[in-house]
């Protein structure tokens, strides 16, 4: 238990020291998904939300935590806008996880019809459609890291949000004081970057 709880501690107050870190809000409120707090984690997920409503995953977890705490039409509405967000995204995951809910509750399946039509931006020489920002940004000159979550990055992700994302990371290494030569924290370092460019 002692790990789990030391995570909370350490998002809370990453949460805390910078209240508009969405990342912070989305971690912390998974954290509290996974020790039982679904009221807490309804929270910040809403937070996280608030801060980056194209976050397709965090209405994921919102509405695990809704369906935790027995809000069923809460946890319907949430699932709806976030297949829908998620469709727009492209982010095939938690869409069909979302619409497989949606199912298992009895649920309609939103009609996805118009929102397709976001990304077909026309995407020019030296240019990408993000999957963070969901807009047609430059794209990257190179892979940031010689792995296959370097080429991901690469291949999804706009120079723009590359760039704040180095900015979280180094806000993740300094708030979890991750030590880099550890390949755990690594891991987490990873992990907190993938979720923060939506990846």
């Amino acid at each position: 238990m002692t790990e789990p709880n030391s995570r909370l501690e350490q998002f809370k107050k990453m949460a805390a020291d910078d209240p508009d870190n969405e990342l912070g809000h989305f971690s912390l409120g998974r954290a509290y998904l996974e020790t039982g707090m679904p009221e807490a984690a309804v929270a910040s997920l809403q937070r996280a939300l608030e801060i980056n409503p194209k976050i397709s995953k965090a209405y994921q977890l919102l509405a695990d935590a809704q369906l935790a705490l027995n809000r069923q039409p809460d946890a319907v509405q949430t699932l709806t806008q976030g297949v829908k967000t998620a469709h727009e995204r492209g982010d095939m995951l938690p869409k069909n996880a979302m619409l497989a809910k949606l199912k298992e509750l009895g649920a309609p399946e939103p009609d996805l019809g118009q929102s397709a039509a976001g990304p077909k931006a026309e995407v020019g020489e030296g240019q990408i459609l993000c999957k963070r920002c969901g807009r047609v940004g430059p794209k990257l000159a190179k892979p940031p890291f010689r792995s296959p979550f370097g080429q991901e990055i690469y291949d999804n992700i706009c120079a723009l949000c590359w760039k704040e994302a180095i900015g979280m990371g180094t806000k993740v290494i300094n708030e979890l004081r991750l030590p880099l030569s550890d390949p755990q924290a690594q891991k987490v370092w990873d992990r907190h970057i993938r979720e923060f460019l939506n990846l």
